[in-house]
């Protein structure tokens, strides 16, 4: 039987419930709404099959336990996610679990509602071969409550991609309060110095990506050798080559840094690792 609604309406799955987006009551009063009191991750599915689900699960958990936030099971989410890519007949997707903190009162303090859970897909967008970055004005707090978690708290990404995008570039990379290289609004990143292929350490402030982790992973079957070290901000001026790493992007090559084309521009380790990642996605859904 046809459906009533229109098909430009996309179908969500809240509260195990699968629901057209017309037909999804949200309070005005959720604390994710109100104070930012919300985690989330993002998945691309392949299929119809979130790709690394466990890992993006198990890292919803520590972001929601920082929180208090509870979840639904694995295997619930995890079919939420299947269902959601079906019902808006999606093969390749891109698909978000987002977690609030439910109704409460006006300020921070919490109330007693039932957490609201949502997973919503829309298509995958197409990324470049090759991205551009600037560096932004504006520092991760790595001693902050919320450093290296996955929060609904996006104001300063939002701000600094703005400033990225007004200035030519596709993303905008942050230095930490110490002065060191951290990550960039969506995305880890990786430089080669020297020689030396490099990547800021989880106590810069870094989201613990799960891209990253897998990279990492590859690195040393590929007997590629890579360092989690500080690097101050001020020496990615100087790097031969940068690339960055997310769900979306995979592994993606950087061509500017602050509008200064690097002498190496994927290739070399840059290349092995991308082949490497994109095998890894093309054999495994669940590494």
């Amino acid at each position: 039987m046809a459906s009533s609604h229109p098909q430009s309406l996309k179908t969500v799955w809240i509260n195990n419930l699968l629901l057209t987006e017309d037909e999804v009551r949200i309070s005005p009063f959720d604390h994710g709404l109100l104070t930012g009191d919300g985690v989330f991750e993002t998945m691309v599915a392949r299929d119809a099959v979130p790709f690394a689900f466990t890992r993006h699960y198990q890292r919803l958990e520590k972001s929601a336990s920082r929180f208090g936030l509870n979840l639904p099971g694995i295997e619930t989410l995890r079919q939420a996610c299947i269902d959601v890519a079906d019902a808006n007949g999606l093969d390749s997707a891109r698909i978000r679990i987002t977690v609030t903190g439910g109704a409460a009162p006006l300020g921070s303090e919490k109330g007693d509602a039932p957490e609201t859970v949502i997973v919503a897909a829309g298509e995958l967008p197409q990324q470049p071969d090759v991205t551009q970055i600037v560096t932004v004005p504006y520092t991760r707090n790595e001693n902050g409550a919320l450093s290296g978690l996955k929060t609904t708290s996006y104001g300063e990404n939002v701000v600094a991609l703005a400033h990225a995008r007004a200035n030519g570039a596709r993303e905008a990379i942050f230095g930490n309060v110490a002065g060191n290289l951290c990550e960039g609004t969506g995305s880890n990143i990786f430089i080669i110095m020297d020689g030396e292929l490099i990547t800021p350490p989880l106590t810069s402030g870094c989201l613990p990506g799960v891209t990253r982790a897998l990279v990492l992973e590859l690195c040393a079957a590929e007997n590629i050798h890579v360092v989690e070290v500080d690097t101050s901000l001020s020496e990615l001026q100087n790097v031969d080559a940068a690339f960055l790493t997310s769900t979306l992007r995979g592994v993606q090559p950087v061509d500017t840094v602050d509008g200064v084309k690097l002498r190496e521009v994927g290739g070399g380790p840059v290349r092995r690792i991308q082949i490497a990642f994109n095998a890894l996605c093309a054999n495994h859904s669940d590494p």
